[in-house]
C-alpha cells in the first residue's frame, strides 16, 4: 500500500467533522497543502547534513508516492527545496496547525522521514536534530519520537530505554519490572553473593543511579503525553 493510500484511509477513520475543522477531508496526499509541505520537509531533510544525495530522492519518491499526473510537479519543487534546509520550521507548524487532530498522520510522515534520513546507510548528527526539531513542532511526544527511531537505528547508550534493556514499546508494567529486576541485580548483597570484592561496590552504585534515572526519564515523558 503506497503512503498516500496509508493516510487516506487513517484520515477517513479519524476525521470528525465537529471536532477535526482543520483535518481537510479525502487523502491528505490531495491536499495542495499537505503534499506541497511534506515535499519540501523530504527535500530540505536531504539538505540537513549540507550534501543532497540522489539516493534521498528516490527514499522521498519510494514513501511519498506522489499522484503520475504529479509527479513532474512533485519533483520540481523538490528540487527548488532542496536547495537549502533552512525554513522547514514552517513547513513543520503548517502541517502540526493543518492535521493537529490527526496525531497518527503526522507519526506517519515522521516515520517516511527517517526512511529517507537512513537511505544513505546512516543518521546524521543534522539530520537527527531535523528529525527531533519536526516532531516537536507536529507536537508528538520523545516517546514517540523514540518509538519512530528504534524502527531505524540502533538506541544509544544514553537512551533510557536501552539502559532498562527495553523498547520504547515497553508498557508501564515491563519498566517497572525491568528496573526492579535490573536493581536487585546491582545491589550490594547480590555482588556479595557473586563474591565479587568490595571495590565494585561504588561502580554499581553509579549503575543503580544511572537505572533509578533512565525510569525517572522515561516516567516523565509518558506523564506528558
Amino acid at each position: 500500500m503506497s503512503f498516500w493510500k496509508s493516510l487516506a484511509q487513517k484520515a477517513i477513520r479519524h476525521f470528525d467533522a465537529a471536532e477535526c475543522t482543520e483535518c481537510p477531508k479525502g487523502a491528505p496526499g490531495a491536499d495542495p497543502a499537505f503534499a506541497t509541505a511534506v515535499t519540501a520537509l523530504g527535500a530540505k531533510l536531504a539538505m540537513a547534513d549540507g550534501l543532497a544525495q540522489e539516493v534521498e530522492q528516490a527514499a522521498f519518491l519510494n514513501v511519498f508516492q506522489p499522484e503520475a499526473g504529479a509527479r513532474r510537479d512533485v519533483l520540481r519543487l523538490y528540487d527548488l527545496a532542496r536547495q537549502t534546509s533552512l525554513g522547514f520550521e514552517s513547513y513543520a507548524r503548517r502541517l502540526a496547525k493543518r492535521y493537529h487532530s490527526c496525531p497518527q498522520i503526522l507519526e506517519d510522515v515522521l516515520e517516511g522521514l527517517f526512511h529517507i534520513a537512513v537511505a544513505d546507510g546512516h543518521l546524521s548528527h543534522p539530520e537527527e536534530t531535523y528529525l527531533e526539531t519536526v516532531a516537536e513542532l507536529f507536537g508528538l511526544s520523545r516517546t514517540t519520537y523514540r518509538k519512530v527511531r528504534a524502527g531505524y537505528v540502533e538506541p544509544d547508550a544514553h537512551d533510557p530505554y536501552y539502559i532498562l534493556g527495553l523498547t520504547p514499546a515497553a508498557s508501564d508494567d515491563e519498566i517497572r519490572v525491568a528496573r526492579r529486576r535490573q536493581l536487585t541485580e546491582y545491589h550490594p548483597d547480590t555482588l556479595r553473593a557473586r563474591g565479587l570484592p568490595v571495590d565494585f561496590e561504588p561502580l554499581y552504585t553509579r549503575k543503580a543511579a544511572l537505572i533509578n534515572h533512565a525510569y525517572d526519564q522515561i516516567s516523565r515523558e509518558r506523564a506528558l503525553m
